[in-house]
């Protein structure tokens, strides 16, 4: 169960001065398991160029939620297909390098109405002769 106050404010846009700074935003999150164990208290902050007349407290809100889901989504995939959690390549630019790889791949799947992203990826792994099909239409 999950418990969410937003706070917008605009008064460092003067501060700031950036350009296209509409309102900055915090979101404090009370968690807590059903059974209620477990409690956390989590803070998320920042900006967005759209303006108080835009997005209120609760749109903000509603957007950060959304972007949550979004984050998880793609992650789970990663780690789940992939094994992207226990990759071995940490050093200069090779895990950014392999992400980009590993979501281009998700993404061309996604694009050729691929619902299962695990399954397909077993596949092609297992016909990579065939991917080339793919790629090129």
């Amino acid at each position: 169960m999950e418990t969410r106050v937003v706070r917008t404010s605009t008064a460092l846009n003067a501060y700031l001065g950036w350009p296209f700074l509409g309102q900055v935003f915090r979101v404090d999150r009370h968690v807590t398991a059903r059974d209620g164990t477990h409690p956390r208290d989590e803070t998320v902050c920042g900006l967005t160029d759209l303006t108080p007349a835009e997005a209120d407290a609760a749109t903000l809100g509603d957007d950060v939620r959304r972007h949550g889901g979004i984050e998880t989504r793609l992650h789970y995939i990663q780690d789940m297909t992939y094994d992207e959690d226990r990759s071995q390549v940490r050093t200069h630019h090779g895990p950014r390098i392999m992400a980009t790889v590993r979501n281009t791949a998700i993404g061309l799947l996604r694009s050729c109405g691929v619902t299962n992203i695990q399954r397909a990826v077993t596949h092609w792994g297992r016909h990579p002769d065939q991917v080339a099909h793919l790629l090129l239409g």
